[in-house]
């Protein structure tokens, strides 16, 4: 079925609805101005600046993105009238300056046609490059001083970034599939090591911002045989400006080397021990986010490594007194409907209408009826149907399933002591249709095709046949005692949907590294919804081979329906070779999973009452 919110109860006037009653205001086509800003410390910005052609000197509300993807390619010389130089952001240009927005885009610096050089994955002199040029914004004829930011993954966490400067400009920011916590939500999820981030995401970063066009045909969001590298600004024709910035980039961070860096949350680099792995995290910056900052946060199903655990604990700590959270049926960027009861890949929800409400309302100062919404809308695959709810996670029963006997998950925990033996399978992978790919700019069109059979290298637990239609909205979270003949091992849940005929179905997951399995309360920045595992330099802790240890495992969350007859079933890897790095290197481990008595292991999971 579709995610459109057309006749969705779960509004009162749906996005849909909105779009279809909010007027244009331009229709005169849309002019472009492109130039270079200065920043504080001299670094020159490329920036496009997009208008209503038939008005483009009248003062407006302004949308910005920063991006470290290219504002705008350069065309070679030939190319058809319908090759579009902004594939990736054309979209906020074409449909925002009709309603009246300008749209303003960024090329961050050390990428792009901006000069400078990239310290990290964002930093601190970045993070004040984006109040620099929303004041410069707020001082030009065409604006009235009222500015909103958003974008997609970077893009969306430099919102973040932005509103934490605190600039008075600033009156909405809207970040889409991005992460909070950048160490736990992408580069080391669970404490594993994201390889993505070491290759094919690094390979496409390092090929923007060194203009190699010939590395870039292997990412197709930027491959093309148009393409002639990042645009010129307008004061620019002959490129060597361009040429000029791009070999500023030569010092850009090494994105292998950066990542490599930070095997725990708090580690810092040995040339500067003050940049850490916090300072490139959004939620480091909480404290400059305005009370009176509207937020809205999007994220999916399916949305990277742990961009799903960003969004709800990014929505749970934000100061904001006007907060929404909206989960979707989503992969990252919302590029494909991942619910395999779809009527078809193309997602068809109204987000850019959702968008348009939203900073129409805290930007443009129209009244649209969004404060009467409820702040939380979430998207119940299997079911196809989109709810709301006044709190992230709703409302939700706790049941917990307990691993027992004959590879069981039962009802009631079993008084005797067992266990199951389980020799890791370094060799298991997950493919390369899953939630990993889109975050290393791969295309995904359907999700987990071929995950029935997976399980069988893994450790399985299968409930009984569900006596009725069963919702799961939330976060799972796991208890697992489990020892082992290694000092450290890396184990990976995943939560299954198996069918009367034994067919299964991927649902979601979550991992950790055994060695960071100490807990502790989880800090005010990023609150979590189970167990917080800080994963500092300090905090880690070898196992002691044979010797039982608790790990506890916070799955991410999803919205899901377990029909009636289906199984719910819990299994355990101890790797995904396609897209975590392999813990302890070299050796494959007996392990030992307990279950009843005093070290009984268990799958709680959060059940929705069905109306």
């Amino acid at each position: 079925m579709s995610d459109s919110s057309k006749g969705s109860p779960a509004w009162n006037t749906s996005p849909a609805d909105y779009l279809a009653a909010r007027p244009r205001t331009a229709a005169g086509g849309i002019a472009r101005r492109s130039l270079y800003v200065p920043v504080r410390d001299g670094v020159r910005l490329a920036v496009d600046v997009h208008l209503p052609a038939d008005a483009a000197d009248r003062p407006r509300p302004a949308i910005v993105l920063f991006t470290p993807y290219y504002r705008r390619f350069r065309l070679k010389d030939g190319a058809p009238a319908h090759v579009e130089a902004s594939p990736s952001y054309a979209v906020y240009r074409d449909f925002f300056v009709p309603y009246g927005y300008a749209v303003v885009i960024v090329d961050v610096r050390g990428t792009g046609a901006s000069f400078g050089a990239r310290e990290g994955f964002r930093s601190p002199a970045e993070r004040l490059d984006y109040h620099d040029v929303v004041d410069w914004i707020a001082r030009q004829p065409w604006s009235d001083g009222r500015v909103g930011v958003t974008g997609i993954s970077y893009v969306g966490a430099a919102a973040d970034f932005a509103a934490s400067t605190g600039h008075p400009a600033i009156k909405a920011v809207m970040p889409t599939f991005s992460v909070w916590d950048t160490w736990g939500d992408m580069f080391y999820p669970g404490g594993l090591a994201y390889i993505g981030m070491i290759g094919g995401y690094g390979r496409m970063i390092e090929a923007l911002d060194q203009d190699r066009r010939d590395v870039l045909q292997e990412f197709p969001y930027f491959a093309g045989p148009h393409f002639a590298g990042p645009a010129p600004v307008d004061d620019d024709p002959d490129g060597t400006e361009v040429a000029a910035a791009v070999a500023e980039h030569a010092a850009n961070f090494d994105t292998t080397a950066f990542v490599t860096q930070l095997p725990a949350r708090d580690a810092g680099f040995a040339h500067d021990r003050e940049f850490r792995a916090t300072t490139v995290a959004p939620r480091t910056y909480l404290g400059g986010i305005r009370a009176d900052m509207p937020h809205y946060g999007v994220s999916g199903w399916m949305d990277g490594a742990a961009y799903t655990n960003g969004a709800a604990g990014r929505f749970r700590a934000l100061p904001c007194r006007d907060k929404r959270l909206l989960f979707g049926p989503w992969d990252h960027g919302a590029r494909t409907n991942v619910s395999p009861a779809r009527d078809g890949a193309r997602p068809r929800f109204e987000m850019h209408a959702e968008m348009l409400r939203f900073f129409d309302q805290h930007v443009a100062g129209r009244d649209t009826g969004i404060a009467a919404e409820k702040p939380v809308h979430y998207f119940t695959m299997i079911e196809e149907a989109w709810k709301a709810a006044d709190t992230w996670p709703p409302p939700a029963e706790p049941r917990t399933l307990w691993l027992a006997a004959d590879a069981a998950l039962a009802d009631a925990a079993p008084s005797a002591a067992g266990s199951d033996r389980y020799r890791t399978d370094q060799g298991i992978g997950t493919g390369s249709n899953t939630r990993y790919e889109r975050i290393a700019g791969q295309p995904v069109e359907e999700y987990y095709p071929d995950w029935h059979g997976r399980d069988r290298r893994m450790a399985v637990w299968t409930g009984a046949a569900l006596d009725r239609d069963t919702e799961v909205t939330g976060h799972a979270a796991a208890r697992i005692w489990l020892a082992s003949e290694a000092k450290d091992a890396g184990v990976i849940l995943y939560l299954e949907d198996v069918a009367p005929d034994g067919t299964t179905r991927y649902v979601t997951e979550g991992m950790l590294r055994a060695i960071f399995r100490r807990t502790a309360e989880p800090p005010a920045d990023y609150p979590h919804f189970g167990p917080w595992h800080p994963c500092g330099e300090a905090d880690a802790e070898p196992l002691v081979p044979g010797e039982p240890a608790l790990l506890e495992i916070q799955l991410m969350p999803t919205s899901w329906l377990f029909r009636a007859g289906h199984r719910i079933r819990l299994a355990l890897a101890a790797a995904d070779r396609d897209h975590l790095a392999r813990v302890p290197f070299g050796r494959s481990p007996l392990l030992t999973i307990l279950r009843g008595g005093d070290r009984a292991s268990s799958l709680t999971l959060p059940i929705v009452a069905r109306r």
